[in-house]
């Protein structure tokens, strides 16, 4: 273990085979940049054993988690990245309240990252490859406006129908609508029938990310829901 950083865990994401976590560092003198912990695999994600507490919990949205690294390992856009050192469990050393969130959310001017490029079913969702490369961070923490929260059975016209669950939502007078891998609120809403769900987004902080190159794109997701509940 070379080192270790306190963070606030602000996303426990579906990602591949495990999760991919992050939150906002927590220093003396309060909170500053992202951090992601990732793994040795292709894609980074974190497995199970690699993020359990010394009692087997999981990591929670909210919990301040300390983290044993073995190196600072940015890729590209996802600047935040850190390699986790797996011979040492994950330990939470206390929780941040929710009212706390509204100083974290981070600054958005105009675009999230670049708009213009949209998946069959999303919207401003997916940024061209080699453009996203040129960007300097790949999370943000946001309050969205005019937030629902859609249901639907994507891919049958390419014979692999499924059901999935998006956030749409509008920041800086700009319609998105991205894929949700935050599991809490992807099995809350799958048993729903297929639908649109208004929810007061004033009440809802999102972790919005980039995720790993896809056919040539990458995937702006969003990777954690903070309700009240």
């Amino acid at each position: 273990m070379n080192y270790t950083k306190t963070i606030v865990c602000l996303a426990n994401s579906r990602k591949i085979s495990g999760r991919c976590i992050a939150g906002k560092e927590k220093t003396e003198q309060g909170f500053g940049g992202w951090i992601r912990p990732i793994s040795n695999r292709p894609a980074g994600e974190i497995s199970e054993d690699e993020r359990m507490y010394q009692n087997g919990d999981d990591p929670q949205v909210l919990d301040l988690i300390e983290i044993p690294l073995f190196e600072y390992r940015p890729h590209y856009y996802q600047t935040e990245n850190h390699l986790l050192d797996d011979r040492y469990c994950w330990k939470k050393v206390g929780q941040v309240k929710r009212d706390e969130l509204h100083s974290l959310i981070d600054l958005v001017e105009g675009n999230l990252w670049v708009n213009g490029y949209s998946s069959y079913k999303g919207t401003n969702d997916r940024i061209p490859e080699e453009i996203a490369n040129k960007l300097d961070n790949s999370l943000v923490l946001i309050q969205p406006e005019q937030l629902s929260i859609l249901v639907d059975t994507e891919g049958g016209e390419f014979g692999n129908a499924k059901r999935k669950v998006r956030a749409k939502f509008i920041l800086n007078n700009k319609q998105y609508k991205l894929a949700i891998t935050d599991p809490r609120i992807e099995r809350a809403f799958l048993k729903k029938k297929d639908g649109q769900y208004p929810l007061l987004a004033q009440n809802i902080y999102m972790c919005l990310s980039i995720g790993e190159p896809y056919n040539g794109f990458c995937y702006k997701l969003a990777a954690s829901l903070i309700t009240s509940v």
